[in-house]
């Protein structure tokens, strides 16, 4: 993306900086968390970084994440869409290699049916989480992760579909990130009591990231522009740290064991080496706000 960068300098000129972006993302199914709002504001804040003028606005339609990865290939109806990288979408799409929320997204706590804690106590080692059925969604590419990692998963669509299953003993438990799972619980409408397990966890490197069409590199240089610039000065951490310190807080991670599972469904060019970029497991003081 660096040259991205080089492009975006030398051709937007002033007229072109003038201009407005119009900006249009898609309008999602299922909103039960921050995960849809928090992006926009990402994006906002980028934009604003950039000095130029943009208008952000929901596509007619409501879109699910398979509809709206299409329609930006095609070029149709939007012009962004974010979600979890993989090889396959980095080919098919034009890449923002910034975590927007700095691998939050990869940092899971455990629901699970509230007659099935006691069996959780005696969990002493990811070879004995191993052996319980987590459920996930079917086209989800963390579902390909705990594959991956020897898990036999139980699969639906739906996120209200699979909170359904959980608590139809359909599945053992019910990752989900940190940045999900507080507001999943508090809408779940499953009769069966549902809570989130309290020592427990796993983690593997995971990153969330905005996409355009291939052929949108002016926008994806404005973009990445910007992100880089509220990075420099501090303003993208502010961010993450206004909407997410209350989860984080919530999930007493001092107090959890988590289990590191391997992804080996991330890209080659994955800026693992870019720590400032990466949420370590604590709020640095520097950045709350």
């Amino acid at each position: 993306m660096k040259t991205f960068l080089v492009i975006f300098t030398l051709v937007f000129s002033a007229n072109a900086l003038s201009a407005s972006w119009q900006i249009t993302y898609p309008r999602h199914l299922e909103s039960s968390s921050k995960i849809d709002e928090y992006p926009i504001q990402v994006l906002a804040l980028a934009l604003e970084q950039t000095g130029v003028k943009y208008q952000l606005n929901p596509s007619e339609n409501i879109l699910s994440k398979g509809k709206a990865l299409g329609r930006l290939q095609d070029n149709r109806e939007i012009n962004i869409v974010w979600g979890m990288t993989n090889p396959q979408r980095e080919k098919d799409l034009l890449p923002i290699r910034i975590p927007i929320f700095k691998g939050l997204i990869g940092w899971r706590l455990l629901l699970i049916r509230q007659d099935m804690a006691g069996r959780f106590k005696y969990i002493q080692e990811l070879e004995h989480l191993v052996k319980l059925a987590p459920l996930q969604g079917r086209d989800w590419p963390d579902t390909k992760v705990l594959q991956a990692n020897s898990f036999d998963v139980v699969t639906d669509r739906s996120q209200s579909a699979l909170m359904r299953m959980l608590g139809n003993a359909q599945g053992d438990f019910y990752p989900r990130s940190i940045i999900e799972i507080w507001d999943e619980l508090n809408t779940s409408q499953s009769k069966i009591p549902i809570q989130i397990q309290p020592t427990l966890g796993i983690r593997y490197p995971a990153a969330i990231y905005f996409f355009v069409n291939k052929n949108s590199v002016p926008l994806a240089s404005l973009i990445e522009n910007g992100l880089e610039k509220s990075i420099k000065n501090g303003k993208f951490d502010a961010l993450f740290v206004e909407n997410y310190k209350p989860y984080i807080d919530k999930a007493q991670l001092e107090n959890r064991t988590f289990y590191t599972l391997k992804n080996t469904f991330l890209p080659e060019k994955t800026p693992l080496d870019r720590k400032e970029l990466w949420f370590d497991g604590k709020i640095d003081a520097a950045t709350k706000p």
